[in-house]
């Protein structure tokens, strides 16, 4: 076991992929353990065969047609005028057009590559520093995953065999308190720092809200199907498709053929790295269990302490130092078959327990030195990432004060989904 941590880790080094670097180290361990070759293919096929997996690939493409059908842009400008009179502005509204964007796609890079390159240059525009914009920009794209829909939620329900419809419902009040949070520190930078702010114009708000209506009632849609049972996750995904081909096509054709083309090629390409993630991380998770490794790192866990308190703050601790190195959705099919043996033993409840490791693993997104969403901003920001790692520190301490707050105040996470969707 110890050459099949090792052969992981030199994948790492070397900058193989995190998805081949995944699955060639469990092959070799499979390789000398001596397990039978079928077994190889076995695993990684039915870590696949998922029909709520199949959501996965369709909320990524439904973000990936409102970025390039313009539909970001809509949402945006009406975020600008509902808050932008506040001081920090834009900074205000790019946190409540995350939020919006956030109950369409589900994913972090895709609020941080499509709507943070318009916040940005909004931003910078106007008067604000670039490294602000960018900051803001990364720090708020993290709510995508936590406010439903959510990927790596999906990834967790599929794996943890927990209520994907729960698991949406119990993100909503974190997402919006991440919002809060997040505009209180903006408040206190722009009174600061003396940023901009536009005047209030009731009109002007009136008239934005009616340009971007189909945008914006995308989420309570969801939402609403979710509480009245109309359609599952994966249903849900299709529609969400549907619905953005429509606007973008018929109402405010704002897409061509070519971008259509554009968008199918690079929702595959991100929906095959995510795919072959689960796949190879299924097989790494077989390894684990079947050499008796999961059960002993449990135990070190339990014993340490059997304080649900404290275990939960060793878990969170030890999840932020991961999620800085790696990506969530490995992590997440990579830990599971440790962690919910010790959820269920300490009697935790397993929606508060996947949205607290979902929230955990998102600020890892944006934590230096490698999360994924800093490299993202940085690319379409054009911020060179020694400056990008100083400016988003001030933005992780909100992001983190609502990780702990979800994380021992557990109806903050569960209230909602028991009250409105049966278990």
């Amino acid at each position: 076991m110890i050459g099949f941590f090792l052969a992981f880790v030199l994948f790492l080094i070397m900058g193989v992929p995190i998805s081949i670097a995944i699955g060639a180290s469990s092959i070799v361990a499979c390789l000398w353990l001596g397990y039978p070759l079928m077994v190889i293919g076995q695993k990684m096929v039915s870590g696949l065969d998922s029909f709520l997996l199949v959501a996965v690939p369709l909320f990524i493409l439904a973000g990936n047609l409102m970025n390039s059908g313009k539909i970001t842009e809509k949402i945006f400008r009406f975020a600008k005028e509902l808050v932008g009179w506040i001081p920090g502005g834009l900074g205000h509204a790019n946190v409540v057009a995350s939020i919006i964007f956030a109950g369409m796609s589900g994913s972090a890079a895709a609020d941080a590559g499509g709507l943070g390159t318009i916040e940005m240059e909004a931003m910078t525009t106007n008067g604000y520093d670039k490294e602000f914009a960018a900051g803001i920009t990364a720090a708020s794209s993290v709510i995508g995953p936590i406010f439903p829909p959510s990927i790596p939620l999906i990834i967790y329900g599929s794996i943890a065999s927990v209520s994907i419809a729960q698991l949406f419902m119990g993100g909503v009040i974190p997402g919006i308190l991440m919002g809060i949070a997040l505009m209180v520190l903006v408040y206190i930078m722009a009174i600061k720092r003396k940023y901009p702010r536009d005047r209030f114009n009731l009109l002007s708000m009136v008239k934005q809200f009616f340009n971007s209506i189909l945008s914006l009632i995308t989420p309570l849609i969801i939402l609403s199907g979710f509480v009245f049972g109309w359609f599952t996750p994966t249903e849900a995904a299709s529609i969400a498709v549907g619905y953005a081909l429509l606007i973008a096509v018929l109402v405010y054709r704002s897409m061509d053929w070519k971008s259509f083309k554009k968008c199918l090629l690079e929702s595959a390409l991100s929906s095959a790295n995510s795919m072959m993630i689960v796949g190879s991380s299924t097989l790494f998770a077989y390894v684990l269990v079947k050499e008796g490794v999961s059960i002993q790192i449990a135990d070190f866990f339990l014993g340490i302490s059997s304080n649900p308190i404290v275990l939960l703050l060793i878990i969170n601790i030890f999840l932020l130092i991961l999620g800085m190195f790696m990506e969530p959705g490995a992590i997440l099919t990579l830990i599971l078959p440790v962690l919910i043996p010790i959820a269920q033993s300490l009697n935790l409840n397993l929606v508060h327990f996947g949205v607290m490791l979902v929230l955990n693993l998102m600020i890892g997104q944006v934590t230096p030195p490698f999360g994924v969403c800093l490299f993202i901003v940085g690319d379409v920001g054009k911020v060179e990432l020694g400056r990008l790692y100083r400016s988003i520190l001030p933005f992780l301490v909100p992001l983190i004060i609502v990780l702990f707050l979800i994380t021992y105040i557990p109806g903050l996470v569960t209230w909602l989904p028991y009250s409105l969707i049966a278990k």
